[in-house]
């Protein structure tokens, strides 16, 4: 029977040994009126929990594998020693299984899961068709938003002629929604006949989606001295006033060149607030992927963290199907998923990124 690693082993008997003195502090009355403490000794019990049931689950895994062995080597029942046989097969093919949830488990994990996120839908390629499409997106991530019981509040809407959006940007919170949201940054492809198309020919068009984690003050120093900001008077579409007053602002991080429009609201303040919180997300972003960049160079592009540039999925409308490039996934549930049904590809992504960084632990 070969067991994992003694490193592994004494790693996770470690954790276990913290584990169990972090129960009995939770029991005990300073700590539970000490609220603050309390909270993060919970938080820490929550996440330390699904490691200790799968090391709990590998431990007695282990031991029948034995009891099974010790009745091969002592018993004279045949019928006995087959029926031990049999299971001893059933159970190493567990204990793999195990081995390898734990060694998931005992990945570093992103920080940044546990994140609220700013997300920008962009018209791409395909003129109004584009904006039309990216008016989906943004109906369909709504809806995705609204089933997961988070909160969206939008940012910056800027419409297009005929009913769909150049640029949409807003931010979503709740309870680990950067961990599932991250893999819907991409391109995305949509192809049908447009309602402006007379002659019924497909078209293909396309839109852009960023997802950023949300960053805080301290995550990102901004120096006031090299921002610059406009203010100016909000348009709607087609360029016609919306305001009376100059509530529009526009921020430009001159180090970097990044430009943040904000003319939602009626306030100039407040579109000032939501143009820094999409600003810190970008530089932080910008950050980030530089470091990525770094570690990267000579890895193949992750599930989760892609160039942003490449087609990550394509929804065909004559066929009722989507298509996610990725990992291969072809799912004919078309309508299902632009009203918010989306957990039916995160999902499958989610265990493919697993999967990646498995490997990748494994060759380290």
């Amino acid at each position: 029977m070969k067991l994992f690693e003694d490193s592994i082993i004494k790693k996770l008997e470690n954790i276990k040994e913290h584990y169990e003195k972090i129960t009995e502090e939770l029991g005990k009355m300073e700590v539970i009126s000490d609220q603050k403490r309390y909270i993060k000794l919970s938080k820490e019990h929550s996440e330390l929990t699904p490691i200790i049931e799968k090391y709990n689950e590998y431990k007695e895994t282990l031991n029948n594998i034995l009891e099974d062995e010790k009745i091969l080597k002592e018993s004279s029942d045949s019928e006995l020693k087959e029926l031990a046989k049999v299971e001893i097969e059933e159970l190493m093919e567990k204990q793999e299984s195990i081995e390898n949830e734990l060694k998931y488990l005992l990945l570093p994990k992103d920080p940044d899961d546990s994140r609220n996120v700013i997300m920008e839908i962009r018209a791409g390629t395909g003129g109004d068709e584009a904006g039309l499409f990216a008016g989906d997106l943004y109906r369909m991530y709504s809806r995705y938003i609204e089933k997961q019981g988070w909160k969206l509040e939008e940012m910056s809407l800027n419409p297009s002629g005929v009913g769909g959006f150049k640029e949409v940007i807003f931010s979503v919170s709740g309870k680990d929604v950067y961990g599932k949201l991250k893999y819907e940054s991409g391109v995305h492809r949509v192809q049908r006949v447009p309602i402006t198309e007379a002659s019924g020919r497909i078209h293909t068009s396309a839109a852009s989606v960023v997802v950023l984690p949300e960053a805080e003050e301290v995550d990102v120093k901004i120096d006031p001295k090299e921002l610059r900001i406009d203010v100016f008077r909000s348009t709607g579409p087609g360029g016609q006033s919306v305001n009376t007053t100059d509530s529009a602002v526009r921020i430009t991080h001159i180090p970097t060149g990044i430009v943040v429009t904000c003319q939602d609201e009626k306030s100039q303040y407040k579109n000032k607030v939501k143009a820094m919180k999409v600003l810190r997300a970008r530089l932080l972003d910008k950050i980030k992927s530089e470091e990525q960049d770094k570690i990267a160079k000579n890895r193949k592009i992750q599930v989760g963290t892609g160039d942003r540039s490449a087609k990550i999925r394509t929804y065909n409308f004559p066929q009722g199907r989507v298509t996610d490039h990725r990992i291969g996934l072809t799912l004919y549930k078309l309508d299902e998923i632009l009203q918010g049904d989306l957990d039916e590809i995160i999902e499958p992504l989610k265990v493919a990124d697993r999967a990646e960084k498995l490997k990748e632990s494994l060759v380290e």
